[in-house]
């Protein structure tokens, strides 16, 4: 059993980022923002960044609207998330970008292997792996390199003007070291919960069908920005991916 405590954070914690999705999911909607898959980004991006992401928003992510780049397009001037938007900022959003397809995959492969077990088994568990997470940790990079890579074409192909073959090659160099840089930080974080913390504070790991599974996916899709922003900052900074 789970402490009533960390039952009661958990919640918590969900919910906030549930409100934080919903309000960045109210503004996109009003407010569209001017690359069309930052409208997925942001409230995504809020589910686990919350508060932290909310205030980036408002602070830049409002620069990036349509409204805002059409009016700076009427005066002949630049767009302002590029010339309000200092590159440590620049890079965080792109980090996020990734970290939303990260987030999406990672969901919906944690409950396709729990709603269909014999997923798990296709890719490795019993033959590869005894631990049924390692099997599924295969599974969740899968859907979120596919998730990542294709938001990473939709936003990289507009920017330049690339045909879908050299946009589709533009998002895996753009992307997949980032990716990669995530999930090493999210499978840290779930694994250190997982195999340490969970069996320690309550006895067992968290099942996928409990709030305390998804409040450690919160916490490791923060550790999981943090082990890519290093990497995002050079990949920017490069010009391998663009600036946001």
């Amino acid at each position: 059993m789970f402490p009533t405590w960390l039952h009661a954070l958990s919640i918590s914690a969900l919910l906030l980022g549930a409100a934080c999705s919903l309000l960045l999911s109210v503004q996109v909607i009003r407010h569209p923002q001017h690359m069309t898959v930052m409208n997925v980004v942001w409230p995504v991006s809020a589910l686990f960044g919350t508060l932290a992401v909310v205030w980036a928003y408002y602070r830049y992510g409002r620069l990036a609207t349509m409204e805002a780049h059409h009016h700076a397009k009427e005066r002949g001037e630049k767009p302002p998330n590029m010339t309000g938007t200092p590159f440590p900022v620049m890079v965080g959003k792109g980090a996020l970008h990734c970290g939303s397809g990260c987030m999406l995959g990672d969901v919906a492969a944690e409950w396709l292997a729990f709603l269909v077990p014999a997923v798990a088994i296709w890719f490795g568990w019993h033959t590869i792996f005894d631990e049924k997470m390692y099997a599924v940790w295969v599974l969740d990079f899968v859907f979120a390199y596919g998730l990542g890579i294709a938001f990473q074409y939709y936003a990289i192909v507009p920017m330049r003007g690339l045909s879908p073959g050299k946009g589709f090659v533009a998002a895996l160099k753009a992307d997949t070291l980032s990716l990669i840089a995530w999930q090493i930080g999210m499978y840290g974080l779930m694994a250190l919960v997982q195999f340490w913390l969970y069996p320690h504070v309550a006895g067992q790991q968290a099942p996928v069908n409990s709030v305390e599974f998804w409040f450690a996916m919160q916490v490791a899709m923060v550790a999981g920005f943090l082990t890519s922003y290093p990497v995002n900052w050079w990949l920017v900074g490069s010009g391998i991916k663009e600036r946001m």
